[in-house]
């Protein structure tokens, strides 16, 4: 498992539909260690806190062997004409990772860094600003869906990452994963 991109962002303007919102859901990739406290990483900004950030929702990872559907799903829209790679940071994500999915990845697993130690609390829940990103109207519902949404990160142990860094996964009690955790609102969108 490796930690193949850190990724932070600023809140600016979204524009969702005929709206404009404040988001931070752009992030950009970064070089170098970024500090990691209770509340998230060093230079990132969250719009919403009643929906994104606080202490059980610090950080986002979000797995990097997504984004080929991700590609896909947005060409099947018209969206996307070419073939283009989507960026890190494209879904909001802070931590672009590889080796970890939802399915195996459980509420309080611990993901051990070398100088961090994050733990796993709930899946994404997307809202109308994904739909925004992903440039049509059901992202939100496909993320979910699909079981394709990444997991919030709580902080544990402060300290710091740096991309490239391999990280070790500590199970916790393995009662509910990602994906079982979605199973509720994928049901909801099913019907």
């Amino acid at each position: 498992m490796q930690l193949v991109h850190i990724n932070v962002g600023a809140v600016r303007r979204l524009r969702v539909g005929e709206r404009q919102l404040m988001s931070a859901i752009g992030k950009t990739s970064i070089d170098g260690a970024v500090a990691v406290g209770a509340l998230g990483m060093a230079g990132d900004q969250q719009a919403d806190l009643s929906v994104h950030g606080g202490r059980d929702k610090a950080v986002y990872a979000f797995p990097m062997e997504h984004l080929v559907y991700w590609q896909q799903q947005r060409a099947q829209h018209g969206v996307s004409l070419f073939d283009e790679s989507l960026p890190p940071g494209f879904v909001g994500e802070n931590l672009s990772i590889t080796g970890l999915l939802e399915q195996q990845a459980f509420i309080g697993d611990t993901l051990h860094f070398p100088d961090c130690v994050l733990r796993i609390t709930q899946p994404r829940e997307p809202c109308g600003k994904f739909n925004a990103v992903m440039g049509y109207a059901q992202a939100a519902k496909d993320m979910v869906i699909s079981e394709r949404c990444g997991f919030y990160l709580a902080v544990d142990t402060p300290g710091s990452l740096s991309a490239g860094e391999r990280f070790s996964l500590q199970p916790g009690a393995r009662q509910i994963s990602i994906a079982q955790a979605l199973g509720f609102k994928r049901h909801k969108h099913l019907r």
